[in-house]
């Protein structure tokens, strides 16, 4: 087997309409069209060739360190916007290399905001390590 990526990662929300609007109106993502036999309480978003599926629960997650982490063009634009609106800006650990903060959905999923100024592996050779691959 060879993994070739992510496709898609999931999102259990309590207010399938409100989390729409958070991903669609907020973060601006592309919702797209659901396969029909789903049927209703999913919602599906398309970023580049990765998705987030929305997925309608009871409850909503507890509260943990997972995330999604989403990159952006401009992260100080990001957390201004984000913050003028009222939602959590959390500033993250430094990462050389990254402008980096959590929001949250209004479910309470952290969203990891970053914008890189170069790549992972260029930041690790700028730091003196080495790339391992393991085959």
């Amino acid at each position: 087997m060879k993994i070739t990526g992510i496709h898609h990662k999931s999102v259990v929300v309590t207010d399938l309409d409100r989390a729409r609007g958070f991903y669609r109106d907020v973060l601006g993502l592309e919702e797209v069209p659901t396969p029909p036999a789903f049927g209703e309480g999913i919602a599906w978003f398309q970023i580049g060739d990765q998705q987030i599926h929305l997925l309608r629960g009871s409850k909503a997650d507890a509260p943990t360190q997972r995330h999604i982490a989403l990159h952006v063009d401009k992260g100080q634009a990001a957390r201004r916007e984000l913050s003028e609106r009222g939602y959590l800006v959390e500033e993250a650990t430094p990462i050389p290399g990254a402008d980096r903060f959590f929001t949250a959905d209004p479910d309470g999923n952290r969203i990891e905001i970053m914008q890189w100024s170069s790549t992972w592996p260029e930041q690790i050779r700028q730091l003196g390590l080495n790339l391992r691959s393991r085959a």
